[in-house]
């Protein structure tokens, strides 16, 4: 009993200086090990890839906030919307953005507002003030601070941030066409479908999330050897 007692102590004396002869490259791998963002991309060949943590495309935005609430609040106070006039309008006036600005105006901002920006919608005749849209005042209005007021909301008017911060643009540009200040456009003010369409009745997916496609979209084919008189199976990769 007093041997094996003996035995073990010497064992564990022993094991430090077993440990130190290794170096300190066995203990510290995992600090040398390299380090790879989440959502960090890496080039391979030339090729852009998606980083070690493959997550399912479009499922986190790479394209950040236009108007983080760290810089501008949501409050609805005029100095706040004022602060947001001098917005540039990254997107242009073109067919596309306005079909996409009439589904999201006639869906949100008709109610009130009126389906030509009349300020005659139908919420007000339930005691809504009515707010039209293609006045000089309004007119004069720059396409940021129609931005910040739909982000914002102000005055009897909540906040539309629903209504992604492109898909604001969208709707500014359309409102321009309703003005009559886009030469050569006529505003579409009817509905973009009845109550209880879908499909290309709405607007379409989100636009925030990444639209890079997956490094490897389908499966690959590989020819396997075959052995003499046998037919080569094929095998097949999966996707990465």
């Amino acid at each position: 009993m007093i041997a094996k007692r003996w035995f073990r102590s010497a064992a564990l004396a022993a094991l430090p200086l077993a440990l130190g002869a290794c170096g300190t490259t066995w203990l510290s791998d995992f600090k040398q090990q390299p380090s790879i963002g989440p959502w960090q991309v890496f080039k391979a060949d030339s090729a852009e890839l998606t980083g070690f943590r493959g997550n399912p495309l479009g499922s986190v935005s790479t394209n950040g906030t236009q108007v983080p609430i760290w810089v501008v609040s949501y409050s609805q106070l005029p100095s706040t919307v004022d602060s947001m006039s001098t917005l540039p309008n990254p997107v242009a006036v073109d067919t596309a953005s306005v079909r996409r600005g009439r589904m999201y105006y006639q869906i949100n901002c008709a109610p009130c507002h009126g389906v030509a920006g009349k300020g005659n919608g139908p919420a007000t005749t339930l005691g809504m003030v009515p707010m039209p849209l293609v006045t000089d005042r309004v007119k004069n209005f720059t396409d940021g601070y129609l931005w910040g007021m739909i982000r914002n909301g102000r005055g009897l008017m909540p906040s539309y941030n629903r209504i992604e911060e492109m898909e604001r643009w969208d709707v500014v540009n359309y409102i321009r066409v309703l003005q009559d200040k886009v030469p050569g456009m006529v505003a579409d003010t009817t509905a973009p479908g009845l109550p209880g369409e879908t499909g290309t009745k709405l607007p379409g997916p989100t636009r925030i999330g990444p639209n890079r496609n997956p490094a490897f979209a389908k499966p690959t084919v590989i020819a396997v050897p075959k052995a003499a008189g046998e037919h080569a199976p094929a095998k097949t990769e999966g996707h990465e």
